[in-house]
């Protein structure tokens, strides 16, 4: 199965579940997007090394992992999203240390994280796209990559709409796609994989 490379979109925080944010990455040629549901600790540590000029007094977990890896001549080559289960995403690190090919397991947070302190690229497969991706119009996407400063300098956290509550089930197929349409229009990422979860569960 063929790679697709991805970048970091942009990341928005939920008032629907407490300490949750989405992730949201699309693919570098093309016009799907993946969200992601990450915590708190993971889209702060995402955000900060996105943000150049914003530096902790002392280092998070992911930048004791750079500086343990720089030390011992670990490089962290590439993440590889390989795998999605119920909903949930599964990752790996590949890295080198002289010559040496390791892959290692990773929660898919945690290697974002990471392969933006590295500036590693971003893959996943072409079926995992098509299972859990949400296509943007080529209008839309143009307006949201005109909205702030550039995702490699700096990153907008924005707040996501809080969904009306309602029972998935009681719509129709129909009805889910229209739903998906106006969240994804409105960039309400978290309803929008809800209803993607929805759609995926009927196919």
């Amino acid at each position: 199965m063929s790679l697709i490379q991805l970048t970091i979109k942009g990341i928005s925080y939920s008032q629907t579940q407490s300490g949750a944010y989405a992730l949201v990455l699309s693919e570098i040629e093309g016009t799907r997007t993946l969200p992601i549901i990450i915590g708190a600790f993971e889209a702060q540590s995402i955000a900060i090394a996105l943000e150049t000029e914003i530096r902790p007094p002392r280092p998070l977990t992911h930048d004791l992992f750079k500086t343990f890896s720089d030390t011992f001549n670990i490089k962290v080559k590439e993440v590889i999203i390989h795998k999605l289960v119920d909903g949930v995403f599964f990752s790996s690190l590949v890295c080198e240390r002289e010559g040496v090919e390791e892959v290692i397991d990773t929660r898919t947070s945690d290697a974002i994280a990471i392969a933006v302190r590295f500036e590693a690229p971003i893959y996943t497969y072409e079926n995992i796209l098509d299972k859990a991706g949400i296509y943007l119009k080529v209008e839309e996407e143009l307006t949201i990559e005109q909205k702030g400063d550039s995702e490699n300098t700096s990153l907008e956290l924005e707040e996501i709409t809080k969904p009306k509550k309602s029972d998935f089930s009681e719509l129709s197929l129909k009805d889910l796609n229209k739903q998906l349409s106006q969240a994804v229009a409105n960039e309400n990422y978290e309803l929008a994989a809800k209803l993607r979860d929805e759609i995926s569960k009927r196919s």
